[in-house]
């Protein structure tokens, strides 16, 4: 099979491509494709292998030869998947590729919000702790996770990793219902906030979950309350989060997404960054570790592996 990579450098110079063109005769790659260059550098391939390069229907209708595109990620957001099921191409994503470096980067915005760490490295920056009447600041109130509430949106791999992994700080972990599943028994979040230290969201963005930490559901937390987001950019109301944290109604805020990626027009919570607040922004980079980015390409390999037709 021919194949070709429209925006290798979404891997990372790193990565090794070896599995992948071990199982194709041909890999032309390029680091970064426009998309209207897109149908140009597919002509004549039998498989696309795109992360974030849109692929849409008038793109698929210029491509006779294409038998199956390889998103490099989980989400097919940027594939016009009705299209490619009507013209018989297969399309096929990864998934459960950086679940340990996405837990771990959960953990370290908990435990860095839990310490109060961008107001403490702030003020030590700043020149406070050596004008400090005795050896220590304490100016700000961190929290002991241990004992504490944990509320986690999202019960998949990543939420349940993030669950068993906090377990050694003895919090108590307890799963929201799935947002818009009717026949979901367990307390909703907007249920569980009052009782909440802690909330991770590890959830997709839909209608559902489309602004789920919002202003009203602010308004029901513990204002020491740490709220975690690396699920989606747009799951919480972030006009409303900063809001809540500069009014010390919410203890800490950590995102590594916002709802427009790169922000390119900035944002507000990165704007806030400058303030003396308890604030993390992190580009959207919890999936970065080398082994999840070089497990990507082991699950694209499989994925050309597999037969076309089952």
């Amino acid at each position: 099979m021919h194949a070709v990579i429209l925006d290798a450098a979404s891997l990372g110079p790193d990565i090794d491509l070896s599995p992948i063109r071990a199982r194709v005769t041909r890999l032309d790659v390029h680091d970064f494709t426009e998309r209207d260059e897109a149908v140009a550098r597919l002509e004549g391939a039998e498989v696309a292998i795109v992360n974030k390069v849109v692929l849409d229907a008038q793109s698929l209708a210029a491509l006779p030869d294409l038998k199956l595109i390889c998103v490099l990620a989980t989400g097919t957001n940027n594939i016009a998947m009705e299209e490619a099921e009507q013209r018989g191409i297969a399309v096929r994503n990864v998934s459960a590729y950086g679940t340990a470096s996405v837990a771990q980067h959960t953990l370290m915005m908990m435990l860095s919000l839990a310490g109060r760490l961008p107001r403490y490295q702030r003020d030590v920056a700043d020149g406070r702790w050596g004008k400090s009447a005795f050896f220590c600041l304490m100016d700000h109130t961190t929290l002991q996770l241990e004992d504490k509430r944990l509320v986690i949106v999202g019960q998949g791999e990543l939420g349940t990793r993030v669950g068993q992994l906090v377990g050694a700080f003895g919090m108590d972990v307890v799963f929201a219902a799935r947002p818009g599943a009717e026949h979901d028994a367990r307390p909703t979040l907007a249920e569980l906030a009052p009782t909440a230290d802690a909330i991770s969201l590890h959830c997709p963005l839909t209608e559902a979950t489309h602004h789920l930490v919002d202003q009203a559901l602010l308004a029901r937390l513990k204002p020491e309350a740490l709220l975690v987001n690396c699920a989606r950019g747009g799951v919480i109301d972030e006009s409303a989060a900063l809001e809540a944290l500069r009014d010390g109604r919410l203890g800490g805020l950590a995102v590594d997404v916002l709802p427009e990626e790169p922000p390119r027009q900035g944002h507000p919570l990165i704007d806030a960054l400058a303030e003396p607040l308890n604030l993390i922004v992190t580009p959207h980079s919890a999936w970065i570790s080398p082994e999840a980015r070089q497990r990507i390409v082991a699950l694209t390999a499989e994925n050309l592996a597999s037969p076309l037709h089952d």
